[in-house]
């Protein structure tokens, strides 16, 4: 059953019911073993942290921030922070010094919990440019603090201010007054279109989001969930803070690059993840049938097949498959899917909620052809998340994004905008009148940016309004369509689509560069760099060859005329991607522009 206390008490009211089970899971890289802590624990560190930060003098609807990688840490202090009214701000731990002091500075941050040394470093070289930053408090002990550091303390030294829970009274005081209208979070966005906003996010927000979640997708506390995309992200945010209502597991993965890994040693059955993440599954799975013996081949395409007509065709739409196709796929599910589950750590797999970007058709297929309930939806941190997704006992159909929750109110405005209105929906930017005078009209109708429809009760997304580009032509392009198109490519890692104010449709192309690279030794292509590779004339006939087939269902018009290969991906660094790793068009125009003039040339 889902616990639907306010956020402040939420942690304790569960340990009540749950004690000494594990609510929290963590590795120890140190040890190279998994370690948990129990719903008793994590309400005494909750308490501890509430305690400290009144020790400390924060107040009622104070900003707080928390600057980290995924750690049991983050969530102590969010809990802790929301039992004293007190907001909880997260920052991307990759943010830069640049964006780290702006978001300080915008929120008037006098403490922020750092979690290890790349943090703790950049945090410390803004402090003379942020006025009201009192001090660093840091998660990891292997931190080496600046000699020059008198401000800092370690999260241990910090949660001692709360021992013995000294304000126990005042903390409870303050849960009892939290009013549904108080901020919980300010999410800043990652800013593709320029200067980031923060998204205020308040318990009204997150006590309607979450139960309406909770009627149409079916989460128990059996449930081991692993925490991949960073707490910052308003989707793991909600969606952590929902399993966590349902007493279920949180296996908090540290390192992002090592989630196959930590998939293995936990196998979860549920993640939050982006389709990236799938893409990156549906690759490796066609590299290791493009490898594997004609019969092993044979048998992989087989089993993926029968798995789409079984689920795909009939199970996803309510039918009832014929006797001989639930038979083979039954004999697929115990032999080539099982193994192939078992691989990747998901043979417990239950559902995983996918969203963020568009998801290739051809991946949300696969997905659902090995057997996983790959849950679609689309949301915004605006809308605490989810504005709609496949609905657990409803009809899917894959290139939706599911149906609307419970409480959204939707229409459609100029260019078939989607417009949103509810509790859900955020009333505003943090301190930026003007820009949410912009972005919610008289009437409180949220306007979005993306253009969709509504198809027998499923919403489907066309674009990205403000991304859309226009051809020296007149012609309006798509860019995303195409990018989620020609990425299921096993040679394709990233694409930027090129085309605004041009005569035809180009791409810059980040190759698998591993892939590549075999592709010409196999071919007998030398090369001493990787330059020199990309740079091959055959080398990016053969990618362009590739990219034609996967185009060919866009009109002419739409379609990649020329590409130039990359030698290296984008970077965060050169402000090319955000936090979340989407592209900053105008950045990544502006550093290519004379790459991407070349391909203009006659």
């Amino acid at each position: 059953m889902l616990n639907t206390s306010p956020l402040s008490i939420l942690i304790h009211e569960q340990a009540k019911v749950y004690g000494e089970r594990t609510a929290l899971s963590y590795r120890d890289y140190d040890a190279s073993a998994w370690r948990t802590i129990s719903w008793n624990r994590f309400s005494q560190l909750v308490s501890l942290v509430s305690n400290a930060l009144l020790k400390h003098g924060v107040g009622v609807q104070e900003n707080i921030a928390v600057f980290s990688q995924n750690k049991p840490e983050n969530l102590c202090v969010d809990f802790g922070a929301y039992g004293i009214r007190a907001v909880s701000i997260p920052f991307y731990a990759t943010s830069s010094e640049a964006q780290i002091q702006y978001m300080i500075n915008d929120a008037s941050i006098r403490f922020v919990f750092v979690g290890e040394q790349y943090q703790y470093d950049t945090a410390f070289r803004v402090l003379k440019l942020c006025p009201t930053l009192q001090r660093l408090i840091i998660f990891d002990r292997k931190v080496k603090k600046n000699p020059q550091d008198q401000i800092s303390l370690y999260f241990e030294e910090f949660l001692r201010d709360g021992e013995g829970f000294p304000f126990a009274d005042e903390v409870a005081a303050r849960s009892a007054s939290v009013e549904p209208d108080d901020i919980a979070n300010i999410l800043y966005t990652s800013g593709t279109t320029g200067v980031s906003k923060g998204v205020t996010l308040t318990y009204r927000m997150y006590g309607a989001a979450i139960p309406a979640n909770d009627k149409i997708m079916h989460l128990s506390d059996k449930d081991v969930i692993m925490c991949f995309l960073p707490f910052t992200h308003v989707f793991e945010r909600a969606w952590s803070y929902w399993c966590l209502g349902r007493g279920a597991q949180l296996a908090i993965n540290l390192k992002p690059q090592d989630i196959q890994m930590t998939l293995r040693e936990v196998h979860p059955s549920c993640m939050a993840a982006v389709p990236r993440f799938w893409e990156k599954v549906y690759s490796g799975v066609q590299e290791k049938a493009e490898t594997s013996s004609a019969v092993q081949r044979r048998l992989i395409l087989d089993a993926l097949a029968v798995g789409k007509r079984y689920n795909v065709d009939y199970k996803m739409k309510g039918l009832v498959p014929p006797l001989a196709l639930k038979l083979r796929y039954k004999f697929y599910e115990k032999t080539i899917i099982s193994l192939l589950l078992k691989t990747l750590g998901l043979e417990n797999a239950h559902f995983f909620p996918t969203a963020g970007a568009a998801i290739p058709r051809e991946v949300e297929e696969f997905v659902h052809s090995c057997g996983i309930n790959m849950t679609a939806g689309y949301g915004l941190t605006e809308s605490t998340a989810t504005v709609s997704c496949d609905w657990h006992d409803s009809p899917v159909t894959i290139g939706s994004v599911g149906r609307v929750l419970e409480g959204i109110e939707i229409k459609f405005g100029e260019n078939n905008e989607i417009l949103l209105r509810g509790d859900t929906i955020t009333k505003g930017y943090y301190r930026k009148a003007e820009v949410t005078a912009q972005a919610i009209d008289a009437d409180g109708w949220f306007h979005t940016g993306d253009s969709g429809y509504i198809k027998n009760g499923e919403l489907y997304l066309t674009d990205r309004i403000k991304d859309l580009f226009k051809t020296s032509n007149g012609k309006y392009i798509s860019p995303q369509a195409l990018e989620s198109k020609l990425v299921v490519d096993r040679f394709i890692d990233e694409v930027a689509i090129i085309a605004d104010e041009r005569k035809f449709v180009s791409a810059l192309v980040i190759p698998n560069y591993a892939l590549l690279e075999q592709w010409a030794r196999d071919n007998s292509i030398g090369f001493n760099s990787c330059e020199e590779l990309c740079n091959n004339p055959l080398v990016v006939k053969m990618v362009l060859d590739r990219i034609s087939t996967l185009q060919q269902e866009f009109a002419h018009y739409e379609q990649v005329k020329r590409i130039t290969l990359l030698p290296h991906p984008f970077s965060m660094d050169k402000g090319e991607l955000t936090n979340t790793l989407k592209m900053r068009r105008p950045v990544i125009a502006q550093n290519y522009k004379t790459l991407i003039d070349k391909m203009y040339e006659e």
